[in-house]
């Protein structure tokens, strides 16, 4: 898959000190990419736009956990 174009953002929730988080590139055409923040270079999950709109439509529902 060709991850050039590739927008990579990082939550909001996501703190500064380098912790556990995921960065997110939806401006590609039919996917949505997800990688983690300390292995950029790692592995990258592959998900369709209404997979991930429900994935996100979830964690909004449980909220966050501490």
């Amino acid at each position: 898959m060709d991850m050039t174009g590739a927008k990579w953002r990082k939550s909001s929730y996501s703190g500064s000190n380098g912790g556990s988080c995921v960065e997110v590139a939806d401006n590609l055409a039919g996917v949505v990419l997800v990688r983690d923040t300390k292995d950029r270079d790692g592995a990258t999950l592959a998900v369709s736009p209404a997979t991930w709109q429900s994935f996100v439509n979830l964690a909004k529902t449980l909220g966050p956990t501490a």
